[in-house]
């Protein structure tokens, strides 16, 4: 019961684009905030998140709200953080093009799409492609930089995704 309440109170997003804001490609799973709070003075925003960070600088962290050490009842934001550059002691990972080419040259077929994949991600997509040429589906445009759009940010709040602003993963391969 208690595993089907915690799988049951997340939110997952993914959002893609071209020419956002940000050049990054990551899973975002948030989870809904506990019905017990710890802290008094908590800003409601602050959830609770996985993130898979596919690129650049490929990581695996989970953000969470902790209690500060010591006697205070304080919480700061931090995160348990696997960051490849620093758990794998390489000078250079490859990034996404140089493995492809590198499986090609091997014969390394496991990372590729197969035949009937390909031909059912066109049947799917082909009619929405041909609706979109012909004016018959609305599609939502963005400004050049933009992190998002009202609309995706609505439709995000609606499933339970609340954006937290005050927090920023920092890089720690990165000196700050």
């Amino acid at each position: 019961d208690v595993y089907k309440r915690q799988v049951s109170t997340q939110s997952t997003g993914l959002k893609a684009g071209k020419a956002l804001n940000e050049k990054k490609i990551e899973v975002r799973i948030q989870f809904k905030a506990s019905p017990f709070n710890l802290y008094q003075d908590l800003d409601p925003t602050i959830r609770n998140e996985l993130v898979l960070r596919v690129g650049p600088e490929e990581a695996i962290y989970l953000k969470m709200v902790t209690k500060k050490p010591g006697l205070t009842n304080e919480y700061e934001v931090s995160e348990l953080d696997l960051t490849y550059k620093n758990r794998f002691e390489l000078k250079n990972i490859p990034d996404a093009y140089e493995r492809l080419i590198l499986d090609v040259l091997r014969g390394d077929h496991n990372l590729f799409v197969r035949n009937d994949e390909l031909l059912e991600a066109w049947r799917i997509f082909t009619p929405l492609l041909h609706a979109i040429d012909k004016g018959a589906l609305d599609v939502e445009k963005y400004e050049f930089g933009a992190r998002s759009t009202p609309k995706t940010d609505e439709l995000l709040k609606k499933a339970g995704f609340v954006r937290h602003s005050g927090y920023t993963w920092k890089d720690p391969s990165k000196k700050q």
